[in-house]
């Protein structure tokens, strides 16, 4: 063979390489398609929080005070109502269990629901203030992060029974599974990230997020072992290795109160939402490194977030507030306070999406 020849498929060689790791463009130019109103919820606490997105039933589960709220993602129209709650916070659906799961913060109980009917079935008692969870397909166990006792409900999701209670050392928030055995979630008031083996049910590392600070959000890219984490004080997104827990890269301002972080494998695309009123979009172009593809304005309060895998369409939510009461001894920085029957859910559809190589 030549030697321009072998030059020639040594660098094809090198190029195909590095092509290997490639992402498609991330989706841009996101704007409002739709705003869907609702009425106040029983009891006029207006209060909202997790969106979870239900991909295999195309179903959108949310959280609003004393109730869920679930939408049919193609139309927008409500299908039901899971109701009887005091505080919702997170939701998992489990299909194949015919079971659901909803965090009630009021009444520090997990919920059982029928994902068809939406009736409640049973609950599972938590912890104090349950908030987030979510379901590992690894050891087949739900986990309720519980912000108010500072631990985790561990459950069997198939008797609806609790397998074990592990303290967290911190106030947990967002966390995501690998899919592997390993959970990770933020400590808001410890500043760090906790790797949790949920086979053995044992934490067995903890990661300081400096430069960011008060992490409250986190995805995951799973295939390369990344996670994007979002931080309120200081206001920064951060990259983190999920191995070793070295934060990768540049840290990159983000608005206020950011709430909610998602991760889409299939455009490399990371979207994190914070309470001023923005969605912050970045693009994971390696492992390595990641850019910034624009900031939508939305509307204040619109602080949490979830993602349409299939038309990459975003869906938050927000109401209208008024002011905020004045200090007291127990609450000295209190917010401001949404007014009742103003809930609504806000959809955002990118103008380009990325294709994947």
């Amino acid at each position: 063979m030549k030697r321009s020849s072998v030059f020639l498929v040594v660098l094809g060689l090198c190029a195909l390489v590095a092509g290997a790791y490639v992402f498609g463009a991330a989706p841009s130019g996101y704007h409002l398609l739709k705003k869907i109103p609702f009425g106040a919820a029983p009891g006029d606490l207006e209060y909202f929080d997790y969106i979870t997105f239900d991909a295999a039933t195309r179903k959108v589960y949310l959280s609003h005070g004393t109730e869920v709220k679930v939408l049919n993602a193609d139309s927008g129209a409500v299908v039901g109502t899971i109701s009887g709650l005091k505080r919702s916070h997170g939701v998992v659906a489990l299909n194949d269990l015919g079971r659901g799961y909803i965090t009630d913060g009021g009444t520090g109980e997990v919920v059982i629901f029928d994902p068809k009917t939406l009736k409640v079935t049973g609950q599972v008692k938590a912890g104090g203030d349950p908030d987030s969870i979510l379901y590992d397909p690894a050891s087949k166990r739900l986990f309720a992060f519980n912000g108010g006792t500072h631990d985790v409900t561990v459950i069997d999701p198939a008797t609806g029974t609790v397998v074990k209670t592990i303290p967290m050392g911190g106030a947990p928030e967002q966390g995501v599974a690998d899919g592997k055995g390993m959970i990770y979630d933020n400590l808001e008031d410890t500043n760090e990230v906790v790797a949790l083996d949920t086979r053995s049910l044992t934490i067995k590392s903890r990661w300081k997020v400096a430069p960011a600070g008060q992490p409250v959000t986190m995805a995951m890219d799973r295939e390369h072992r990344r996670l994007f984490i979002g931080g309120r004080n200081p206001k920064l997104f951060v990259m983190m290795n999920a191995d070793t827990g070295k934060i990768i890269g540049q840290a990159t301002p983000i608005g206020d109160r950011v709430d909610t972080t998602i991760f889409d494998p299939e455009t490399g695309m990371i979207a994190s939402a914070t309470r001023e009123g923005t969605i912050h979009i970045f693009h994971e172009d390696t492992p390595d490194t990641y850019s910034v593809v624009e900031t939508v304005k939305t509307e204040f309060g619109a602080k949490t977030l979830a993602h349409d895998p299939k038309t990459h369409n975003l869906y938050t939510d927000t109401s209208d507030f008024g002011p905020a009461p004045a200090p007291t001894a127990k609450q000295a920085n209190p917010q401001p306070v949404a007014k009742p029957g103003t809930f609504r859910v806000l959809i955002y559809g990118p103008a380009k999406t990325g294709k994947s190589n």
